[in-house]
C-alpha cells in the first residue's frame, strides 16, 4: 500500500503528555536506552513468531545496533525485527499507551515470554533525551513500504513515505544539548551492559557485540557446572570472592519465574533494608531493590530473579505489591530452606563450616516468618563444647576444624538428670571464660551462641519450645558445681565465708553488690566471678540493643567469691592476722586486705568486661602499688 504524506496529531487526552513521561512516568533518563533495544528484541520475536505462521519473511538473525553521529547529534538504534506498516504506525505510535505486544499476542493466541514490551509507553521514553525522534521503519509482511515517523515531543507528527532496504525500524533520536553523554560510546555500553547485558538477541555498537546475551539462569540446572555459577556470581559482584553456595529457582507455574540467588561469604556488611538482588523481567534489567519481592531477612542475599509475572508500573521501573508477589516471595523462602536441607544432608561438614555465614539469615527468619521457621527448625546449628563421637550423615555434633556443631534436638537427646530441661550457653568465651571453664571442667555441655543477634533469638526459642528454661553460664551456679563440706563456726558463730563476705563488702562500700562465698569445685574454678541473673542481664542487654551501644554490667549484680581458691585462702589469713592500732584504726595489714578484696573484684569485672574505659587507668595504678606493696612484704 503506497503510503502518503500526511500530517495529524497523536491520539491522547491530554497535550501535557510528553512532560509528565519526562518528569513522572520514568525515574531517570537513562532508561530510555532499555526501552528501545527491549522494543528492538521484541520486533525480532515477533518476527520469527510471524514468520513460522507463514505471515512474513524470516530474514538473517536477529540483532540490534547503536550507532552514533556526533556531527548531527544523533543516536540511533536499529533493528531486523518484524517492522511496521503505515497503519501500523497510526495505530501503535500515535495512540499512547495501545500495547501493541498484547495485540499481537492476543492474534498468535499464545503467550511468549521473549516479548517485553506490555505497556506501549516504552518507545515515548525517548522524547527525555531527544528534542525530536525519527521513526524509520519497514514491515517484514508482504508488500510493505517503508514509512518515516516524526516528532518533536509535541503532539504534532507527520508520517511519510521512505526508504529502507530491509524490513526493521530506525529509531533515530536527536538528542538535546544537555543529553549528549549519550554519543559517548563508553556511556552506551555501560548501560547495555547493566540493563541489556542478558537479552538473548546481540547488542552491537560499531560493529562489536557488547552484550553476554546468554542468562544462565534460564538453563536449567543440570545443564549448569559449579564453575558456571561461580563465573556468574563474578562477573555480577566483581572483587567479591567466590559465593558460599547458590540456589536455583524454576518455576512455570503458578507463575513463570526463574532466578539464581547466591549466599555470600561472611563480609560482616549486609544491606538488609534494600538488599543486592537484581531484578529482570525477561532477561531485561528492571531493579536493584526487590524488597516487595523477597522476604527482608533474604534481602542480603545475591543474584538475580527473572519474572515476567512479577507486576511493575508502567516503566518497568517499580514494583506493585499483591498477592502474586507475596506468593513470589513464600517460593523463593521454601527454596532457600530447601537448598539449605539438601546441603545440611548431603555435605553436614560443608554445612557446618558455611554455618556462621548462614545464621543471620536463618536466625532473622525463623524470627520474622513462622512459615520458614517450620522449615528451618532443624538445620539451626549452634556451636558446642561437646566433641564428635561417630562419623556419618546423622553424627552429632558435627566437627569442623577446631569447632563442634549440634542442633538443639542433639544437645538436648545429650541431657540427663535433673537439669534436662536447662540449655546452658555461652556468648563470649573470653569474657565468660571462667564460669564457661567451671562447668565444661565438670563435664557439662555448653552451647556457644552469638551476642547480637541471640539476645532476641533465645527468647524466641523459650517461646517456641515452652519446656526449656535458657540458661547463660554466668547466670547462677547449681550445685553439682559446689563442694559439698559443712564449715565449722567459731564461738560467735561466724564462719570463715561470712568474714570473707564481711571483709569484701566492707572494701567495696557497694550496697548494689551482693557478695556470694562458695567452694567451689576443680582446679578450674575462678578465685572470684560476676554472676548475671538471666533476667535482670537479658533486660540490660536489650536496653543497649535500644540504645544502640554495647552492654556492659548491670549496676546490681553479683559477686561470687570461691574461698577454696588459693588467692582467696591467702586473703583470708592476712585479714586473721591484721591487728588494729593506733589513732588511723586500721594496721597496714588491714589495709593490704582491704586492696586485695577490691582487686580481686576489679579482676572479676575485667573478665567480663565490666571495666570501663575510663576506669581501666586506675585499676593499672592500683595493680601497680598492689604490687609494690606485696613485694616489700616478701609475699
Amino acid at each position: 500500500m503506497a503510503v502518503m504524506d500526511e500530517q495529524g496529531q497523536i491520539q491522547i487526552h491530554t497535550e501535557n503528555i510528553f512532560p509528565i513521561i519526562k518528569k513522572a512516568v520514568y525515574s531517570g533518563h537513562e532508561v530510555f536506552l532499555r526501552e528501545l533495544v527491549s522494543n528492538g528484541v521484541d520486533a525480532i520475536s515477533k518476527r520469527r513468531m510471524a514468520a513460522m505462521a507463514g505471515d512474513c519473511s524470516e530474514g538473517e538473525e536477529g540483532c540490534i545496533g547503536i550507532r552514533v553521529d556526533r556531527e548531527a547529534k544523533t543516536l540511533t538504534i536499529s533493528d531486523n525485527g518484524i517492522g511496521l506498516t503505515a497503519d501500523e504506525v497510526k495505530r501503535y505510535i500515535n495512540q499512547v499507551a495501545f500495547s501493541s505486544a498484547e495485540d499481537f499476542l492476543e492474534k498468535y493466541k499464545q503467550e511468549d515470554d521473549a516479548i517485553i514490551g506490555h505497556f506501549g509507553l516504552g518507545f515515548y521514553s525517548s522524547f527525555m533525551v531527544a528534542k525530536r525522534v525519527d521513526l524509520l521503519t519497514r514491515s517484514a509482511r508482504p508488500d510493505g513500504d517503508a514509512v518515516l515517523w516524526s516528532c518533536d515531543g509535541s503532539p504534532n507528527f507527520s508520517i511519510s513515505a521512505a526508504e529502507r532496504d530491509q524490513p526493521g525500524t530506525d529509531v533515530i533520536l536527536h538528542l538535546m544539548d544537555e543529553e549528549l553523554e549519550y554519543l559517548e560510546p563508553a556511556r552506551i555500553r555501560t548501560l547495555i551492559n547493566t540493563y541489556c547485558d542478558f537479552m538473548a538477541v546481540p547488542v552491537q555498537l560499531e560493529g562489536e557485540t557488547i552484550n553476554k546475551m546468554v542468562a544462565p539462569w534460564r538453563k536449567s540446572a543440570r545443564e549448569l557446572t559449579d564453575q558456571d555459577y561461580i563465573d556468574l556470581y563474578n562477573y555480577l559482584y566483581p572483587f567479591q570472592g567466590d559465593p558460599l553456595l547458590w540456589v536455583h529457582l524454576n518455576t512455570d507455574y503458578p507463575y513463570n519465574l526463574q532466578g539464581i540467588l547466591f549466599f555470600p561469604k561472611q563480609t560482616g556488611r549486609a544491606d538488609w533494608e534494600k538488599g543486592e538482588i537484581k531484578l529482570y523481567c525477561n532477561q531485561v534489567f528492571v531493579s536493584d531493590s526487590i524488597k516487595e519481592v523477597v522476604p527482608r531477612y533474604l534481602l542480603p542475599l545475591r543474584g538475580v530473579i527473572d519474572s515476567p509475572d512479577i507486576p511493575l508500573n508502567v516503566s518497568r521501573s517499580a514494583l506493585q505489591t499483591d498477592r502474586r508477589v507475596r506468593s513470589i516471595g513464600n517460593f523463593v523462602a521454601k527454596k532457600v530452606a530447601d537448598r539449605l536441607r539438601s546441603l545440611k544432608k548431603d555435605d553436614p561438614k560443608a554445612y557446618a563450616e558455611a554455618w556462621d555465614s548462614l545464621a543471620p539469615f536463618v536466625k532473622i527468619g525463623a524470627m520474622e516468618d513462622e512459615k520458614f521457621a517450620d522449615q528451618v527448625a532443624e538445620l539451626i546449628l549452634f556451636g558446642t563444647t561437646a566433641k564428635m563421637d561417630s562419623e556419618g550423615e546423622d553424627a552429632d555434633p558435627i566437627a569442623v576444624e577446631n569447632r563442634s556443631y549440634t542442633t538443639l534436638e542433639g544437645y538436648r537427646s545429650r541431657l540427663n538428670g535433673d537439669n534436662n530441661k536447662r540449655v546452658l550457653y555461652s556468648t563470649d568465651d573470653i569474657a565468660q571464660a571462667g564460669a564457661l571453664n567451671l562447668w565444661t571442667s565438670q563435664g557439662v555441655e555448653v552451647l556457644k551462641l552469638e551476642t547480637v543477634i541471640d539476645t532476641q533469638f533465645i527468647p524466641w526459642l523459650e517461646q517456641r519450645h515452652e519446656e526449656l528454661t535458657f540458661q547463660r553460664v554466668d547466670a547462677e551456679l547449681d550445685e553439682s558445681l559446689r563442694e559439698n563440706d559443712t564449715e565449722l563456726a567459731d564461738q560467735d558463730g561466724t564462719t570463715e565465708s561470712d568474714r570473707l563476705r564481711d571483709l569484701i563488702k566492707d572494701a567495696l562500700s557497694n550496697d548494689k553488690v551482693t557478695i556470694q562465698v562458695q567452694a567451689l569445685k576443680g582446679d578450674a574454678a575462678p578465685p572470684a566471678m560476676i554472676l548475671l541473673p538471666e533476667q535482670m542481664r537479658r533486660l540490660n542487654d536489650m536496653g543497649a540493643l535500644m540504645e544502640q551501644r554495647l552492654p556492659g554490667l548491670p549496676d546490681h549484680h553479683v559477686l561470687l567469691v570461691n574461698r577454696r581458691h588459693p588467692l582467696v585462702e591467702g586473703l583470708l589469713k592476712l585479714k586473721s592476722g591484721s591487728v588494729l592500732v593506733g589513732d588511723s584504726g586500721t594496721s597496714p595489714t588491714e589495709v593490704l586486705a582491704k586492696d586485695l578484696s577490691r582487686h580481686l573484684y576489679d579482676m572479676a569485672r575485667l573478665s567480663v568486661g565490666g571495666l570501663e574505659p575510663n576506669e581501666l587507668a586506675g585499676f593499672q595504678t592500683r595493680s601497680s602499688e598492689l604490687m609494690g606493696t606485696l613485694m616489700q612484704r616478701g609475699m
